[in-house]
């Protein structure tokens, strides 16, 4: 499924999308997030990869401003969609959201119907003129998210009445509906079995067409497997981010090499 007709080369020659420069968290007194710098390309797969509290999602937060909902999280360095600051004053992290979606490790759907749930972006949004946009809208998202054929004839049924990886999609199809540039995903797979765990992979691998995807996961298998580009953090600090396969193959820190290798995590 990861694409080896996608060079290295081809990979680094994509657009930067977005950029963080000496990026610090604090959560009070602790410093979670120590002066971190990447580079997320368009049409990509990066993986954040590292143990538990690392602060792999902590980062990940930082890429749409959720920290900004935690009284005593502060953020300092520069992080850049497209060149713009997104801690400007005059971003309205509302829209900066519907730029960069997000998924959660949790399948979360509104206690809405399956409709509403894809629709509630673009309305807020006010992304569609009328109806027909909006089914529209409605059925290329969940097309995405490789749901419709499942629900197509049950649109107003609820969504928390779909199983637990169709619940994801879900998710998923409603983090597209606002046609984002950058999607952000939270351990995705991570509450799925299996089989659905597979489904969502393959659909990230889909979803690179169109979107710079970014994934934090606990599995190194699914990150080898979905990305073409890993960071591996540790104990708040970037250690290392290169190309995915040399990571897995021949990392440049011993302390990368240890956690691939099990001897940390």
């Amino acid at each position: 499924m990861n694409d080896m007709r996608v060079t290295e080369r081809e990979v680094d020659d994509l657009e930067i999308k977005m950029k963080a420069r000496n990026v610090d968290v604090f959560y009070g007194e602790t410093h979670a997030i120590k002066h971190v710098d990447v580079d997320i390309r368009d049409k990509t797969v990066t993986a954040f990869i590292g143990p538990s509290g690392c602060g792999k999602s902590t980062f990940l937060r930082c890429l749409n401003r959720m920290n900004d909902t935690i009284d005593v999280a502060r953020v300092e360095g520069e992080i850049t969609l497209d060149g713009e600051d997104i801690y400007d004053k005059r971003v309205d992290p509302v829209q900066l959201r519907a730029k960069v979606g997000m998924v959660f490790q949790k399948p979360n759907p509104f206690p809405k119907s399956i409709y509403d749930n894809v629709a509630y972006g673009p309305r807020i949004h006010g992304l569609s003129r009328n109806k027909a946009d909006l089914d529209e809208i409605v059925e290329r998202s969940l097309r995405r998210a490789a749901l419709w054929e499942e629900v197509k004839d049950r649109l107003a049924a609820p969504g928390t009445g779909l199983s637990g990886g169709q619940q994801q999609r879900l998710c998923i199809a409603r983090a597209v509906a606002t046609n984002p540039e950058v999607l952000l995903m939270d351990e995705p797979c991570s509450a799925l079995d299996p089989i659905a765990t597979a489904q969502v992979e393959e659909l990230i691998d889909e979803l690179r067409s169109r979107f710079s995807v970014v994934i934090v996961t606990h599995s190194m298998q699914q990150a080898a497997r979905v990305s073409q580009k890993t960071a591996f953090f540790h104990l708040g600090e970037l250690v290392e981010f290169d190309s995915t396969s040399k990571i897995f193959t021949n990392p440049d820190d011993p302390r990368t090499e240890s956690y691939i290798t099990g001897r940390i995590g």
